[in-house]
């Protein structure tokens, strides 16, 4: 199943329960394939505890500026509809990993 792709219409949505992962990329960002799998293959794993999602900066600009998205990826984590951490560059899965598990405690 992998991520779930986000607009600007589903986004707030998504966000307000639960723990979700953003992942802000684009098809043409080098370190976004090295990231994207990563986050697809954790959005299969945790799936029942949290939700990772992509939103793809070329196409929800409005969504990227609305977060101060300058560089990218850019990974934002929210618990319950409030930004609780933002980390750019790539991260590894274990590290994505023990920070959303924190959250679902």
């Amino acid at each position: 199943m992998g991520a779930t792709v986000l607009t600007k219409q589903t986004f707030n949505n998504q966000i307000q329960s639960g723990v979700t992962l953003v992942d802000f990329w684009a098809p043409w960002c080098g370190p976004c394939k090295i990231q994207l799998p990563i986050v697809e293959a954790l959005a299969d794993e945790m799936k029942g505890t949290a939700t990772l999602a992509k939103v793809n900066v070329d196409e929800e600009t409005e969504l990227a500026a609305q977060f101060g998205i300058r560089s990218i990826p850019t990974l934002l984590l929210f618990k319950d509809g409030a930004l609780v951490d933002t980390m750019v560059g790539v991260n590894q899965k274990n590290v994505l990993k023990e920070k959303i598990l924190k959250l679902t405690v």
